[in-house]
């Protein structure tokens, strides 16, 4: 099992649930209307007057097959408008109950 914890711009929130949603992933937690920077490129969301744009993240445990078949829609979505910023990361996880 994959978890994948996904930030985005929150121009993108439909978007990243939908995949979610095409790959046959139904659960996740979201937060919205959290703040961040990018480490290497793009712009600063921080909700303020200076950079209003704010970031959402994603967390959803899935099987590995899953996990593949989102981050590759992930990335395909991140080519298509690099500078709105979308970052996915996973690790693996244990499923207990």
């Amino acid at each position: 099992m994959k978890a994948l914890f996904i930030s985005y711009n929150q121009a993108y929130n439909e978007e990243i649930v939908q995949i979610l949603e095409d790959a046959g992933q139904r659960g996740f937690t979201r937060w919205e209307d959290i703040q961040g920077r990018g480490s290497r490129d793009g712009r600063p969301h921080l909700g303020s007057h200076a950079w209003p744009e704010q970031n959402h993240a994603i967390l959803s445990v899935m099987e590995d097959n899953k996990a593949e078949e989102v981050l590759k829609s992930l990335k395909a979505k991140d080519l298509e408008a690099h500078d709105l910023g979308l970052r996915a990361f996973g690790w693996n996880v244990d499923f207990y109950y």
